[in-house]
């Protein structure tokens, strides 16, 4: 059982790459994460990555590996990640660095009408994510 009375996760976003080592740089080096794990096959696909911001973790991989999660995922799309940030100045900040990488920006740092300021920006395989001030089930 997780411990969720000291904040641990209990919800971990997955997402496939074709290219899951370059996905790894973009989101180390461009958008803040840290790597917490990575595990390579015998061929040099990512078997499975674990990458951390605040107490959050996301979990990816490469495409077109073996298994029945692989299968499943076959033919999946682009997903949306939400990433909490601890306040407004750290939306401009993170997103002033994955402008200065040129990371797609779909939407600059904007005020919403729920008292979040959030950004969007899209990976280089499609993916959206979402960095903001809300962090739900906190209110």
């Amino acid at each position: 059982m997780t411990d969720t009375a000291h904040g641990a996760p209990t919800v971990f976003p997955t997402v496939l790459y074709d290219d899951a080592k370059a996905a790894i740089r973009t989101l180390t080096e461009v958008l803040g994460f840290t790597e917490e794990a990575v595990y390579e096959g015998e061929d040099g696909a990512v078997v499975h990555a674990e990458l951390s911001q605040g107490n959050g973790r996301v979990m990816l991989g490469s495409r077109g590996r073996e298994g029945v999660y692989a299968r499943a995922m076959a033919g999946g799309g682009p997903v949306g990640v939400y990433v909490v940030l601890d306040s407004a100045e750290a939306v401009d900040r993170h997103h002033a660095r994955a402008v200065a990488h040129g990371m797609e920006i779909l939407m600059p740092p904007t005020d919403q009408d729920y008292g979040s300021r959030d950004y969007m920006a899209r990976d280089a395989e499609g993916n959206v994510w979402s960095f903001g001030t809300y962090a739900p089930g906190t209110a």
